[in-house]
């Protein structure tokens, strides 16, 4: 079985105004990223604005990290349709430009029944070599996957993991009790990380980790050594950017905060809009206060 694990930052995707990927903009990310000691990379993320990006723009933000992280650390490349034909599409490209896995989202216009839920990711799954990580988001999606489904999935040989983004901690217990190995717990920024580690989770996948990779990183290194009153007190101080990061628009949020550090990345692809110049001054505080923390 894959062991992917530990810090997988969401990859914000540089644009120009005109829609051109910033390829160089993203390649240095990624660099700065793993050289920052995160486990993996995801592009395509909710964080990564895949459902405003066409598929040339998707192509070029796969093929771009790909080539960045030259095999030092896995690329879990997100898929995400409202067709499983498409999907599927999405998935094959994708492991032909060199993803060591996928993240598979699946988008709903009409709701969707658990059996149809199930097909979609199956389809995916069937259809490539690579392993799969399933991703629920409750809070944006029309369609959840339920306990019964999320087990029947981990019976699939390339379905490895899921990321949920449920809010609810509870829910991730009852999946790790459900499911055992054959289905890897990983947080979003919507749960607490350390929690999530102590009860059996492989990390986390979130865009937070874009701007705060190293200590992202060193809570990740505390609780796999079981040091919980010093993870503790990192999550806590932690824990400040991801209240900033659900309180604004999530793309917009990373991409003022990578700005701030110096990597050009644009604005976030409209309708959204970049923060405000007193929201950005927010982001700015909170990065300032976890670096003076962490010197």
């Amino acid at each position: 079985m894959t062991d992917f694990h530990g810090v997988f930052p969401y990859l914000a995707s540089p644009i120009t105004p005109d829609g051109a990927i910033k390829t160089d903009v993203l390649a240095r990310l990624c660099d700065d990223l793993i050289k920052a000691g995160v486990h993996g990379l995801t592009p395509l993320g909710s964080t990564g604005e895949f459902a405003y990006l066409g598929t040339e723009q998707r192509t070029a933000v796969v093929k771009t990290t790909v080539q960045a992280a030259a095999k030092r650390v896995p690329v879990l490349a997100g898929v995400a349709s409202t067709s499983t034909a498409d999907a599927v599409a999405q998935a094959k490209s994708y492991q032909a430009l060199g993803a060591d896995g996928i993240l598979a989202i699946l988008e709903a216009y009409f709701p969707v029944k658990d059996a149809q839920v199930e097909a979609y990711f199956r389809a995916i799954a069937d259809a490539v070599d690579i392993p799969v990580v399933i991703y629920t988001n409750p809070n944006f999606q029309r369609s959840d996957l339920t306990l019964d489904v999320i087990a029947r999935l981990a019976e699939h040989p390339r379905i490895v993991g899921i990321k949920d983004a449920s809010n609810n901690t509870g829910r991730l217990l009852s999946i790790i009790n459900r499911c055992g190995d054959d289905m890897q717990v990983f947080a979003a920024s919507a749960h607490i990380p350390a929690a999530v580690m102590l009860i059996g989770g492989k990390g986390w996948m979130a865009g937070p980790a874009c701007i705060v990779p190293r200590q992202s990183v060193q809570l990740y290194e505390l609780c796999k050594a079981a040091r919980w009153d010093e993870a503790i007190a990192l999550q806590k101080k932690l824990w400040r950017v991801n209240e900033v990061f659900a309180r604004f628009n999530l793309a917009a949020c990373i991409k003022a905060g990578l700005q701030i550090q110096g990597y050009d990345v644009g604005d976030p692809i409209p309708p959204q809009t970049p923060l405000t110049a007193d929201e950005r001054k927010v982001v700015e505080d909170v990065l300032r206060d976890m670096a003076s923390s962490s010197s």
